[in-house]
């Protein structure tokens, strides 16, 4: 029997695993984060319901209930100037990824995944929050594409060392997209942001690793770059805003492995287990077919969609019972 270490590279690999690869119950897939805090504070009530954190960048966040992620309401760089005096966090001392070493060796059989809390885009607009940001990109194009290689710099640290570590890949979290569009123009994220991908994704090859990235909202217009530039495995939480089909075109022209829940936001809305099973089915005949390139996924805020666990437990147990490879 495989272990979950060799179904996940198998499936990246379109090599064949024996079973779908998943995030739930006995999950394949284990996350591990460095030791670097900087200047990250942990959630805390601030009086009528409402919490707040500081960020490791210094960022402040603010939610509404105790479970859901928040946003920023006041990025740490109020000028763009002010990065000229920021002290950028340290995440090249090897010592503050023993954690991951230790990590490591108390499960050698999963997939391990060191979390990285973005790439230039996702950093930066949280430093100077989005408004702001989307401006600065035309109007301060010098300041931000500095600001983009400090933070490339940082992430390169990252990626060495989670190698060094142990990790058979890095997952980043990085929202380019509303449900309608991408938030730049394809044309600004070729110029600006796909030569950085590219240099990442290749950094982290070079040291033996995958690469994991998440987006939320509609990014059509620029997956074949992330393809293009290297990206392993996208992590989508609604593969139905770009369509099965359209996710299992672009599986014909790389080999991409997407990683989705059912449909957070259309499908197990539904509250339907027939509709649910039967697209969990699809994405299972369409994504994975028995080769790889999909990893069936969960999603773990129940609150926050409004959804009782047992609308997803449906989905997958029919991941489970039907992702079984016939070549075994």
């Amino acid at each position: 029997m495989m272990t979950s270490k060799e179904t996940v590279q198998r499936t990246i690999d379109f090599a064949g695993p024996e079973r779908v690869a998943r995030s739930f119950g006995d999950s394949d897939i284990l996350a591990c984060a460095c030791t670097v805090r900087a200047y990250a504070t942990d959630w805390r009530e601030v009086g009528r319901g409402r919490w707040e954190r500081t960020d490791e960048w210094g960022n402040t966040w603010r939610r509404v209930d105790p479970t859901s992620k928040g946003e920023v309401i006041r990025g740490v760089l109020e000028e763009i100037s002010d990065m000229d005096s920021y002290e950028f966090p340290d995440y090249s001392r090897s010592e503050d990824y023993t954690c991951v070493t230790r990590r490591r060796a108390e499960a050698p059989e999963k997939w391990l995944n060191g979390c990285i809390p973005g790439f230039a885009f996702s950093i930066a607009r949280k430093m100077r929050k989005l408004d702001r940001y989307l401006t600065d990109l035309f109007l301060e194009a010098e300041h931000i594409h500095e600001l983009h290689d400090r933070i490339d710099l940082m992430v390169e640290d990252m990626i060495r060392n989670y190698a060094a570590a142990g990790v058979d890949g890095v997952m980043f979290w990085e929202d380019w997209g509303t449900q309608t569009q991408t938030l730049v123009s394809p044309e600004m994220w070729r110029t600006e942001f796909f030569p950085r991908f590219r240099k990442l994704c290749r950094i982290a090859h070079d040291s033996g690793i995958k690469v994991f990235m998440h987006s939320c909202g509609k990014i059509d217009a620029i997956v074949p770059g992330l393809m293009e530039a290297g990206i392993d495995v996208l992590q989508f939480d609604q593969p139905d805003l770009h369509g099965i089909d359209a996710l299992a075109s672009h599986q014909e022209k790389s080999h991409i492995t997407f990683w989705c829940p059912v449909d957070i936001q259309t499908t197990l809305q539904q509250r339907d287990e027939r509709v649910i099973r039967e697209k969990a089915g699809e994405m299972l005949d369409k994504l994975w077919h028995g080769q790889g390139g999909f990893i069936a996924g969960y999603y773990e805020d129940n609150a926050s969609i409004g959804l009782e666990p047992k609308w997803q437990e449906y989905a997958c147990d029919e991941f489970t019972k039907a992702g079984i490879s016939t070549n075994y």
